[in-house]
């Protein structure tokens, strides 16, 4: 009779979550009819798997729970050097810069997201303690004594620069950071009207849309500001990815005499159109029929979608996790707080301005720019948002990449195996250390 009753109760708690969802952001979305009733439907999707922890778990204490992780979680606090780019429109483009010859600010530690914070804000966090931390601290240490050995005190060692995803920032590479931090120079910037870069500013006075080849200017003026001179290894995650595509398809030169490795992480060259999202065919035409002005009327109405989203707080949560991750259940709950955060960071008519660009991204013919530099092509197996079919695609163009398709994992591959990603990411470093040596060496 018990379980009866709990499975009642769970089939009115999904219905109750649907029902709020869909209110609340259908009320968002009046203005364009169809489409704001269809938020609603996408929205209820998720509602089922909700509506257990809801069952069991209080609002007050879900709430709690949130505000705790969000006090006591270290991810997202590495800081370095500031800068600011100016983009063509005038848009100030934020990014940091850590030095490989600075001290190593946070300590070992900082590998596995602990003791993030540091001295560079005054304050120690506690150190990591447990076998976990350990084996993250042993091997931050083995990639460390890796690198140190591979570039050499007195060689010309690549900057490598991070380009991070849609509705992310440059915190988004917390592992990656951490992980090379006072090893090599890194770089690592806000996209325009993401992170604490200024809104696009010919987004504001609408002389121009967002689109991918914008961001590859963008792109071209931070690496203009932060990296002056020398060989450059460009990291990029999702639209971070495609930015790393659109430099290379506007500025080949510039990319021939400067770059010597490059990174594409859960990115695609194009044919995102075809992507279903994990939803059913008809699903999938419905929302790459609707969706663009479905953002648009959210657009137009923030405030009130803000305000959504603090009212379906668990529903946007659980969202975030089956898009952001293959494995949700396995994730640590600091982590994938730290990726919902992230996420609804991005103001909704900021989501509403980039989205359509995505539509019309077609960069598989610039990928041969970087065919003569060592590459890294790396996606989750599970990945719903570019699915690691597309990562295949730009294999086959660059044939000497390395492919790595990772079981189990999802969209933010990088919060979810940080050890795996950082492995092959300073493998990366390696070859790229030694491409520009011996570029060096051939033009002496």
């Amino acid at each position: 009779m018990t379980e009866g009753n709990d499975a009642v109760e769970a089939v009115e708690a999904a219905a109750e979550i649907a029902a709020e969802a869909a209110n609340n952001w259908a009320k968002a979305g009046r203005h364009a009819g169809l489409a704001g009733a269809a938020i609603g439907v996408v929205a209820a999707g998720a509602a089922a798997g909700v509506a257990i922890e809801r069952m069991t778990v209080g609002r007050g204490m879900r709430r709690r729970a949130r505000l705790a992780l969000d006090a006591a979680g270290p991810y997202g606090t590495l800081r370095g050097t500031p800068g600011a780019a100016v983009a063509e429109d005038g848009t100030e483009l934020y990014y940091e810069v850590d030095e490989a010859d600075a001290a190593e600010v946070n300590g070992p530690a900082a590998a596995n997201g602990k003791g993030a914070k540091g001295a560079r804000n005054g304050k120690q966090d506690r150190p990591a303690r447990g076998k976990p931390a350990r084996a993250a601290q042993e091997a931050h240490g083995s990639l460390r004594k890796r690198l140190t050995a591979a570039l050499g005190r007195r060689g010309v060692a690549p900057t490598v620069v991070f380009s991070h995803g849609y509705c992310l920032s440059q915190d988004s590479w917390h592992f990656q950071r951490a992980a090379l931090r006072g090893t090599v120079r890194t770089v690592h910037w806000d996209q325009r009207s993401h992170g604490r870069s200024s809104r696009g500013h010919s987004q504001i006075d609408g002389t121009e849309t967002v689109t991918i080849d914008l961001l590859g200017r963008d792109l071209k003026a931070v690496l203009d500001a932060a990296v002056p001179e020398g060989p450059i290894v460009l990291v990029g995650h999702s639209m971070g990815g495609m930015t790393v595509m659109a430099l290379a398809d506007q500025f080949p030169e510039y990319v021939a005499e400067r770059v010597v490795g490059v990174a594409l992480i859960g990115t695609s060259a194009g044919r995102l159109s075809e992507v279903t999202y994990g939803l059913p065919s008809m699903g999938m035409k419905a929302f790459h029929r609707l969706a663009p002005a479905v953002l648009k009327a959210l657009g137009w109405q923030h405030e009130l979608v803000e305000r959504g989203r603090q009212v379906t707080a668990d529903l946007f949560a659980g969202l975030v996790k089956r898009y952001s991750f293959g494995t949700p259940e396995d994730v640590d709950p600091g982590i994938a707080r730290f990726g919902e955060r992230l996420i609804e960071g991005t103001p909704i008519d900021v989501v509403a301005e980039f989205f359509p660009a995505f539509a019309v991204h077609d960069k598989t013919e610039a990928l041969v720019a970087y065919d003569a530099v060592p590459a890294l092509v790396l996606a989750g197996e599970n990945d719903l948002i570019t699915p690691a079919e597309h990562s295949r695609t730009i294999a086959e163009v660059l044939p000497d990449a390395e492919l790595v398709c990772v079981p189990g994992a999802g969209h933010l591959v990088m919060l979810e195996r940080p050890e795996l990603v950082n492995e092959h990411l300073v493998s990366l470093v390696e070859r790229a250390g030694a491409a520009a040596r011996n570029s060096r060496h051939a033009r002496a």
